[in-house]
């Protein structure tokens, strides 16, 4: 059970703010260091690192798949927007076995840059669902 030592002790270490949800998976969702809620999991030998950006559209949904292709291909350092069921998500994959502790934060600090960045881009394909 090394792997779950070290993911945990690197958010320990990194002084962010995590639930564990079983013995491979962390909530994180620390609002003080601008860290939306992201699922960090252990799946041997690879940690996932996601996030949910936003439900697919009924509208529109093809110029929101290209903008998030465009994005992957010019904008993202670490990881990709994808689907996952019906949610767009960001999602990054390292590999456990080299992991270390500053790749480990690369990831998370692009993953929450890309949401914050990517807003704007993105805002303009939420539809307010009628009440």
């Amino acid at each position: 059970m090394s792997g779950l030592t070290r993911i945990e002790s690197y958010l320990i270490d990194l002084g962010i703010e995590y639930q564990e949800l079983s013995n491979s998976s962390w909530l994180i969702e620390d609002e003080s260091k601008g860290y939306p809620r992201m699922i960090v999991s252990l799946s041997d030998p690879l940690v996932i690192i996601s996030a949910n950006v936003m439900p697919i559209p009924k509208e529109n949904a093809e110029a929101l798949f290209r903008t998030l292709l465009e994005l992957n291909a010019t904008d993202l350092l670490h990881g990709a927007y994808a689907i996952s069921g019906d949610q767009i998500i960001v999602i990054d994959t390292l590999e456990y076995n080299t992991l270390d502790k500053e790749e480990f934060l690369a990831s998370i600090e692009s993953i929450s840059f890309a949401l914050l960045e990517h807003y704007k881009k993105l805002a303009n394909y939420i539809h307010k669902v009628e009440e």
